[in-house]
């Protein structure tokens, strides 16, 4: 399965469910309290987090799409100290607040990154299930998928409404379920249980084939389109009726805290349905995602720009030779990451040491090298009969050996005029006795506030020159 990025951008989201505050506080351990044998922790630092379905709502908008977030608060500090974070991170929160109860807080006392204690301030919530439905039905207008976030804590009273209120309109529901009776999500598009969830509901698996035999009774029971089960080391495993089972392997490379990974499964799988992608290939981008967020310390988003390195990691464009379609998502992700761009280009039929040393000099001009080739017809139209000497997969194949050199892309015309006007580099390189002006695309990289730089030749280095010498022996 070959991995792009999604257009988040255009992917609106709505997530309803259970809203909380996770609270952090960070500080220092020395000594051991006089009354207990406990440490006495001094805090430093107080850090508020969304969690729960906020937690998944800040992650749908960290891959840029547009999220948007119905849930229950409290009318309490805590409940605004949510919305500000929500609304600073993009996302459009209506909350049902209720006076008298508090907004959810799970607190955590951390010190040296480690989790200490938790304290959980919550009550059910006395959730008005009629106005919530309401809510989201005049909500539903645009949004490409639905979210049911279910920590059981007393927002979702009426998930059949729900659900029945999106289906109706053809938009695909996702829900994460809590509970011993998954028949509330009778009709999702897919349930993404963990696997200590699913065995609840069906009994132990005692080897994959009897996890799918029950997740396929599972579906045709509540009538669903999809299952994906999370197993933690063991990956997840996407069941669809009539296909075979995916499995996935875990991506993480190292697991830290595995607080919120579900949350940002299924904000990603909800995000990237939502930009059109197919299921399979939006469940491995989650997949990608639950390995990234693991690594992490406690509730995390994960960015777009972070995905995107995962997904060049797995297609293997962090370096090398690239489709001018993968030369772009790299070059986007570069430039997240504030990275400045240098393009070269030339036929490079025979490296030797001046273009080596050229190279060199010019990825010295920035961050990261592009280094755009003629293709063998174009070759062949500038330099004449019996040229190339060798052809562009294996002219493209030396260069991409090189320490200097980030990415390789071939072009077919004679110049890279309409390559540039894609790539917009941050820096144009080209080497030789020329004026910036005579530079080939100069004009198009000026154009939008690009630089243009003329390096020297290293003298008596000539692919020419080495080819007539072969000749004349």
């Amino acid at each position: 399965m070959k991995l792009t990025m999604p257009r988040y951008d255009q992917a609106p989201v709505l997530v309803v469910g259970d809203v909380m505050l996770d609270r952090y506080w960070h500080g220092g351990t020395s000594r051991i309290s006089p009354e207990a044998p406990v440490p006495v922790v001094k805090v430093e630092q107080i850090e508020d987090r969304p969690g729960g379905a906020a937690n998944v709502a800040l992650n749908i908008a960290a891959l840029g799409a547009p999220a948007t977030l119905v849930g229950v608060t409290g009318v309490d500090e805590a409940a605004e100290s949510l919305g500000d974070s929500l609304a600073a991170a993009g996302v459009k929160a209506r909350f049902q607040r209720i006076a008298g109860q508090p907004t959810i807080v799970k607190l955590r006392v951390m010190s040296r990154h480690q989790q200490l204690l938790r304290i959980d301030f919550e009550e059910p919530f006395a959730t008005d299930a009629e106005a919530l439905v309401a809510e989201v039905s005049d909500l539903l207008a645009g949004i490409r998928v639905l979210v049911l976030s279910d920590y059981g804590k007393g927002a979702l009273k009426n998930h059949q409404a729900l659900v029945q209120a999106a289906r109706a309109r053809g938009i695909p529901v996702l829900a994460d379920p809590k509970g011993k009776d998954f028949s509330i999500y009778r009709g999702a598009s897919l349930l993404t249980p963990n696997l200590s969830e699913f065995e609840t509901i069906v009994g132990r698996c005692a080897d994959e084939a009897e996890l799918v035999a029950k997740g396929a009774a599972l579906m045709s029971e509540l009538e669903l389109e999809a299952l994906l089960v999370t197993r933690g080391e063991h990956g997840m495993t996407l069941l669809r009726p009539e296909h075979p089972p995916l499995h996935l392997p875990a991506r993480a490379r190292e697991v830290f805290d595995v607080t919120g990974a579900g949350d940002t499964v299924i904000s990603t799988l909800a995000a990237s349905l939502a930009a059109g992608a197919e299921l399979p290939h939006a469940v491995a981008l989650a997949n990608l995602a639950a390995g990234i967020v693991v690594g992490k310390l406690g509730t995390a988003a994960i960015s777009a720009p972070e995905l995107r390195r995962a997904v060049q990691r797995e297609e293997g464009s962090e370096r090398g030779v690239l489709s001018l379609e993968q030369l772009l998502v790299a070059i986007d992700d570069a430039r997240a990451h504030g990275e400045k761009i240098v393009f070269t280009n030339g036929c490079f039929d025979i490296l030797h040491a001046g273009h080596v040393t050229y190279l060199e000099q010019a990825r010295a001009q920035g961050d990261r090298l592009v280094l755009a080739v003629n293709d063998d017809a174009s070759v062949s139209r500038l330099k004449g009969p019996g040229r190339p000497i060798n052809s562009i997969d294996r002219r493209m194949a030396v260069l991409a050996g090189l320490g200097a050199v980030d990415w390789v892309v071939s072009f077919s015309e004679d110049t890279p005029v309409n390559l540039l006007a894609e790539v917009k580099p941050d820096v144009l390189v080209k080497g030789g006795d020329y004026g910036i002006d005579q530079v080939v695309g100069a004009d198009i990289v000026k154009a939008y506030g690009g630089e243009v730089r003329v390096l020297g030749l290293v003298e008596n280095s000539s692919t020419t020159a080495i080819v007539e010498k072969i000749r004349r022996q």
